[in-house]
């Protein structure tokens, strides 16, 4: 097994090389707007995993994956010229859902601050159906600063 600093080192350049080889040199009409958000590789640097969001619709989603599945040959003969490790690393291209729970996850708080802002504004007038302080405190006796206990004893 590989030192952990060197699989990430390996892992950021693979990331890096697919990045700009979708950019530059894939040149399928079926790949939409793909951003490549993370990779990760095994321990023992034979397979990588490339992480990708598509901007779109659910279709374009698959044709992307469609055009990366056709195109993994060429990125990985090129990440092989480009790391120069021995044996070059099996690339499995893996939709990310991450951003789209994070936009699910906006959504949910933004509706949330919504009904806070709706419940304060409904608090604006309101008023205690009892009194403001329900709690119940002990009684003063007339001489003494302290509470006195109930049962007769007293707090000295």
């Amino acid at each position: 097994m590989v030192d952990a600093a060197r699989a990430r080192k390996l892992a950021d350049r693979i990331q890096q090389i697919v990045a700009e080889m979708l950019e530059r040199r894939i040149k399928d009409p079926r790949l939409g707007f793909v951003t490549v958000t993370d990779t990760r590789i095994t321990a023992d640097l034979r397979e990588a995993t490339v992480f990708y969001t598509v901007f779109g619709s659910d279709a374009e989603r698959a044709d992307s994956a469609a055009a990366l599945e056709s195109a993994k040959g060429v990125i990985r003969s090129e990440v092989g010229k480009q790391t120069g490790v021995r044996f070059t690393p099996t690339l499995t291209f893996k939709h990310d859902p991450l951003p789209d729970s994070a936009r699910q996850l906006d959504e949910l708080l933004a509706a949330a601050k919504e009904r806070d802002a709706e419940v304060a504004k409904r608090a604006q007038g309101a008023a205690y159906a009892g009194d403001a302080d329900p709690y119940k405190k002990p009684e003063l006796d007339e001489d003494e600063d302290e509470p006195s206990d109930r049962a007769g004893y007293s707090a000295t």
